[in-house]
């Protein structure tokens, strides 16, 4: 329902074969329940729920990456206890990798077990990783940037990129990236070194984040596959170690009963800052739809709110959490 900037899917190149994009949609969204039961009578998570628009947020993000990955170099991870949220959503994604994990044992998890399934296929992989859950009021720029950030991680391998939104307050539920030198300079899309990941900071860090010029990380990250799990190795080896065996010898439900819960920015890019590049996004319009306040902000400002905002827009945001 938000207006949006889209341009033509058919005008807009599919990157080459040996790029694969992971979806990852398998979160509980629980900040969100009191909000997704508001709007389809139901707590489901958020990235199943039609919040911004008459489809899921799901099914936005795929909208989004289906004009630069084809079906076949895409991955999901989602959960087995959303089952009944995600059938539909995939009813077409037949030649797609599906991860329906036991349980949710956090982001990098979820990244590892898609990182491991695509290399068997295709050990040169560079990979795109995007969360389920964020809004972009221009399309066609959030997939300039996608394959920017793609031809970067093909020619420096042995970096991450992350995708950097200019910071507009001192937001404390955000990473945040510290730039070093810059790289290089293509129009409104700085390409920078990272001299520090920050991840949620208290407030008056935040501040002086924000002071300094410093960038929210949107989690959108692209790099070689090998280099992801070279990255995730050394922090959790015994994760990764674990998750390559039971793969191999499809027993994922015993082992995730297992494995502690690892978040991808906390455990793995806050501490290997000097592995990372970043790519500032300065004209996609990105949003994290991580909280009520968040999405009832959002479509506040929106021209062409969905119906179920225009019943409930005098409602401050604590009564529907």
């Amino acid at each position: 329902m938000l207006k949006r900037n889209r341009s033509n899917s058919a005008s807009t190149p599919v990157l080459p074969r040996h790029l694969w994009a992971v979806l990852l949609a398998g979160g509980d969204g629980v900040r969100l329940r009191g909000l997704t039961e508001r709007i389809v009578g139901d707590q489901r998570p958020k990235q199943f729920c039609p919040i911004v628009s008459g489809q899921s947020l799901f099914r936005e993000t795929r909208g989004r990456l289906d004009p630069l990955f084809s079906g076949d170099r895409q991955a999901f991870v989602v959960s087995r206890a959303h089952e009944k949220y995600y059938n539909d959503e995939l009813i077409d994604a037949k030649d797609s990798i599906v991860i329906a994990q036991p349980a949710n044992r956090g982001t990098a998890v979820g990244i590892i077990a898609a990182l491991v399934q695509i290399m068997q296929v295709d050990p040169d992989a560079i990979v795109g990783i995007f969360p389920c859950d964020h809004y972009y009021s221009d399309e066609a720029a959030f997939r300039s940037i996608v394959r920017s950030a793609t031809w970067i991680a093909e020619r420096f391998r042995e970096f991450i990129v992350i995708v950097g939104a200019g910071a507009e307050y001192a937001e404390t539920e955000y990473g945040w990236i510290e730039p070093a030198q810059l790289l290089a300079q293509s129009g409104a899309t700085p390409l920078y070194r990272v001299k520090q990941f920050w991840e949620k900071p208290a407030l008056p860090q935040a501040r002086a984040l924000l002071h300094r010029g410093c960038l929210w990380n949107t989690f959108v990250t692209i790099g070689a596959a090998a280099t992801f799990l070279d990255l995730v190795c050394t922090e959790v080896p015994e994760v990764v170690l674990s998750m390559t065996r039971a793969q191999a010898d499809n027993e994922l439900t015993s082992v995730y009963a297992r494995l502690p819960s690892v978040d991808f920015s906390r455990d793995i890019l806050a501490n290997q800052a000097n592995r990372l590049l970043v790519l500032r996004d300065s004209c996609s319009g990105w949003a994290d739809l991580g909280s009520p306040d968040r999405v009832l902000g959002l479509l506040a400002k929106s021209g062409n709110q969905p119906a179920w905002f225009r019943q409930t827009h005098c409602l401050r945001p604590e009564v529907i959490q």
